[in-house]
């Protein structure tokens, strides 16, 4: 079970309070469990956790099989929850520099149609030049602009190399069971398709074919992240402040009334910066409407205690932080000597890399705390593909029980049309002209 530590919040809140929020986090949980709160058609997500892999798991298995053993390169296209997922578990488990000296039998994985970056997609088709690849588009709709684009200019790239029968064979289509443009695509082509369940919102969906197949190409184990998901289902089921997810969602609201407005989400690994990423769209799109809600925002330290530190230490004290936490790995790196000592490292001549870390973290941990800063820190444990899977369902769980605490709505997110409005309006798109 991850381990949520408050003991860093006290002052800034009281126990009389956290006490008094008791009965505010049991309705809410149960409001998410029993599914009687708003948005209640899109609470598939806690249904998605299992211990037996289904024929859809299945099916996904065998199609990252064939994607490894015929594909340099597998090319995901979405965006929002469509590729945040994803790439936060790949970057988690195998680093920043995943794509590193990989190849057929172990794919490159590549994420785009998430912006609209001309130097970006130029990059891409250099790095495509003499490769085997193979795509999966994920959207529910097909028709969102940024993923349309890119499939577009994949497909005719797919079908310029192997023409259009062995075009065919190298996409995936990950998309809504029955409606929607991809859908039909999907079916006039022959494309092999995954299904991404109606009641289940993008940023819930990693859990589903969007997440699992491009973390089975990858070579991720989906049974054990999912397995994982399940332990999470079952042990945070717990309704009473011995939850954690109980912890993690009282204390961000009370601080969020106390007038905290920002929570800063961060871990000392490298690999976690796209996994803050996929918190911030969670958190944010879930929580933030109605004119409320926390601004999340995610960091990595210690590079950008370099950057941020000197305005978390004294800046306007509006802000709390989640540090997140992982066992160090099994293979150690030792400091080693210099007689010159000219960098003054010599103190830690024999001490391991991990032990500097441990104290950078704590260190750093006590000095926010002095300067004003309450900070909540989840210990996660090993860092696996189960640990993975927990972790998601972690999140997601804390988020549903968070945002009915705040008192709105977890599974809508309107407010992000308004620019897709004025970016049609000035692109000239059928339908939104100005009036």
């Amino acid at each position: 079970m991850i381990k949520v530590d408050i003991s860093n919040v006290w002052g800034e809140i009281a126990l009389p309070d956290l006490l008094t929020m008791e009965k505010e986090v049991a309705a809410a949980h149960a409001t998410l469990a029993d599914g009687t709160g708003a948005g209640n058609d899109f609470l598939g997500w806690q249904n998605l956790p299992t211990r037996t892999p289904g024929e859809e798991v299945r099916r996904i298995q065998a199609a990252a099989q064939k994607i490894r053993s015929d594909s340099d390169v597998f090319v995901v296209v979405g965006i929002g929850g469509s590729y945040l997922g994803p790439r936060a578990a790949i970057e988690l488990l195998q680093g920043a520099n995943y794509n590193l000296m990989k190849g057929k039998g172990n794919p490159q994985v590549f994420f785009v149609g998430n912006g609209l970056s001309t130097r970006y997609w130029n990059d891409l088709c250099k790095l495509l030049e003499g490769k085997d690849f193979s795509i999966a588009i994920i959207s529910k709709s097909g028709t969102t602009t940024e993923p349309a684009i890119a499939t577009r200019a994949l497909r005719w790239m797919l079908e310029r190399k192997y023409g259009t029968d062995g075009a065919r064979s190298r996409i995936y289509a990950i998309t809504d069971p029955c409606k929607g443009a991809l859908r039909q695509m999907a079916t006039e082509e022959g494309w092999e398709s995954f299904v991404i369940p109606p009641d289940v919102g993008g940023r819930f969906s990693v859990l589903t074919a969007v997440g699992l197949l491009p973390l089975a190409v990858a070579g991720i184990d989906i049974e054990e992240m999912l397995s994982g998901a399940m332990d999470a289902k079952e042990a945070y089921d717990l309704r009473s402040f011995e939850n954690p997810v109980w912890l993690y969602a009282a204390v961000r609201n009370l601080l969020y009334r106390n007038g905290k407005a920002i929570e800063l989400f961060e871990s000392f690994e490298p690999g976690f910066k796209m996994f803050g990423g996929w918190w911030q769209q969670l958190f944010g799109e879930s929580e933030g409407k109605d004119g409320k809600g926390l601004f999340p925002v995610t960091a990595e330290f210690t590079a950008d205690l370099h950057s941020l530190g000197q305005m978390i230490q004294q800046g306007k004290r509006n802000i709390f932080e989640t540090m997140v936490r992982f066992d160090a790995p099994e293979q150690k790196y030792t400091i080693g000597s210099d007689y010159k000592n000219l960098d003054g490292l010599n103190y830690l001549e024999g001490k391991t890399l991990d032990f500097v870390d441990e104290k950078a973290f704590l260190g750093t941990l006590a000095a926010h705390v002095d300067g004003g800063v309450p900070v909540i820190t989840m210990d996660c444990g090993e860092l696996n593909d189960r640990k993975v899977g927990e972790l998601f369902y972690f999140l997601e769980l804390s988020c549903g029980v968070s945002a009915y605490i705040l008192g709105v709505n977890p599974f809508n997110q309107p407010g992000v049309e308004f620019y897709k409005r004025n970016m049609f309006q000035l692109l000239g798109k059928p339908g939104y002209e100005k009036n």
